[in-house]
């Protein structure tokens, strides 16, 4: 089986095994890489993290996913977390001789329960990776425990260890994951929040009560929307805001959501594109600010916009050519007196 490729970044080149398959008996058996956190299912967020990768193996049943991925599964089903990831590596293709040594494979590894990981952490774990003799980085929980299902290994040295415990124990089913921890040299870095797992239906409403907060709730909100319209696509939001809250003030609230509407619309007819989003929005700004003017210029009932004349100013008291010094105003019809 080949995997599912993906695209390609700046940052070192990763394939990544998402394990998906377990029980979930703390859960009841329900079915965790589906429940949702934030309006998406577990699964999903987790693979968003991993959006960079080379290719992106799920081991357990296929289901419908935000992006494609390749599927593979352990023998038996249910054989426990080593078979689940020798499943998931054999289903990747080693590196091509053209992109470097076999040494320097890396294979990201992580279970389907992480609602707050994001690419940040995954980029943090490949560069932590370093040296060569380094054989992998994992997160540790805020008691320094060791998250397996967190890390990035190099992909010959768990073959390696996954290999020798086939050999010593004659089959990987229901090994326990320190066996490999304790087999590889590893750089561990310490992260509560990105490691933060959902084991239990408590675990699900603290996920769910954080990242409604105030500080999360945008970003996660964009980040859902994105998934759910099949976008990949990064955009100054500051401007987006600006551009909504000159639209609510100068012209009217309703106009916020329509004009950033218009704006993406715009920006889809030009290309599509950070750039061509930022364009669109420049111009519906300036057209904003431009309306705002306009109103702030508006002279109120019984008055003259400022700078214009009048019939009469010439005989009530406005300066004519000539004059040194301004006439007697004339009375104040009350606008200004009140």
């Amino acid at each position: 089986m080949t995997a599912a490729a993906g695209p390609r970044h700046d940052a070192p080149a990763y394939d990544a095994v998402v394990l998906a398959g377990g029980a979930a008996r703390r859960l009841g058996g329900a079915d965790k890489p589906g429940v949702r956190v934030g309006g998406r299912a577990l699964l999903d967020r987790v693979l968003a993290a991993c959006a960079g990768a080379r290719a992106t193996v799920v081991v357990a049943e296929p289901r419908p996913t935000a992006r494609p991925v390749a599927w593979a599964r352990e023998e038996p089903p249910g054989g426990g977390p080593l078979a689940a990831l020798d499943a998931g590596i054999s289903a990747i293709d080693p590196p091509a001789a053209s992109e470097g040594p076999a040494e320097a494979e890396r294979i990201v590894v992580l279970s389907a329960d992480l609602p707050f990981l994001g690419e940040r952490t995954v980029r943090l774990l490949l560069d932590a990776l370093g040296a060569p003799d380094t054989e992998g980085a994992l997160l540790t929980d805020g008691d320094g425990r060791d998250q397996p299902l967190v890390a990035v290994y190099r992909g010959t040295a768990l073959r390696r260890v996954l290999t020798a415990l086939r050999t010593e124990h004659g089959a990987l089913t229901g090994l326990p994951l320190r066996l490999l921890v304790r087999n590889l040299d590893l750089v561990r870095i310490t992260d509560p929040v990105a490691s933060f797992d959902c084991d239990t239906w408590d675990d699900i409403a603290v996920a769910r009560s954080r990242i409604r907060e105030h500080g999360h709730v945008l970003d996660e909100w964009i980040s859902a929307a994105k998934d759910e319209l099949g976008l990949d696509l990064d955009v100054d939001t500051g401007v987006l805001l600006d551009l909504a809250r000159d639209a609510a003030h100068g012209v009217a609230r309703p106009a916020a959501p329509l004009t950033t509407f218009l704006v993406g619309y715009a920006a889809a007819q030009a290309g599509g594109g950070p750039e061509a989003v930022a364009a669109a929005a420049a111009k519906a700004a300036a057209l904003a600010n431009r309306w705002a003017q306009e109103a702030d210029a508006e002279p109120k009932p019984g008055g003259a916009e400022p700078g214009d004349a009048t019939p009469g100013d010439t005989a009530q008291g406005a300066a004519t050519p000539g004059d040194t010094a301004p006439r007697d105003a004339a009375p104040d019809t009350g606008r200004d007196a009140q």
